[in-house]
């Protein structure tokens, strides 16, 4: 345990952001399994919605530095490819 004031203050501070952090991400993971079982099950206009959430979420985490711009970048590219391929696919 820390002794000095600024530390436990730290301390203080990084356990609200680790909370937060765990919680954007976890909303995250869910929005994202929600769409992986939407395009699963072949409901496309669902499956539109979704990817539009997931966008959003990712986008959001980016901002919040909970992600990288890149990583969010990254998966709404591969969410929008995944999802493209199996409309084609219909």
């Amino acid at each position: 345990m820390a002794n000095i004031k600024s530390a436990k203050k730290r301390i203080l501070v990084i356990d609200k952001k680790t909370a937060r952090n765990k919680r954007v991400k976890n909303h995250l993971k869910e929005t994202l399994k929600d769409f992986d079982l939407a395009l699963e099950a072949g409901d496309m206009d669902d499956a539109a919605e979704k990817l539009v959430l997931c966008e959003k979420k990712l986008k959001q985490a980016a901002a919040k530095h909970v992600i990288s711009k890149e990583a969010a970048s990254r998966k709404t590219s591969r969410l929008a490819k995944r999802f493209n391929a199996a409309k084609a696919a219909k």
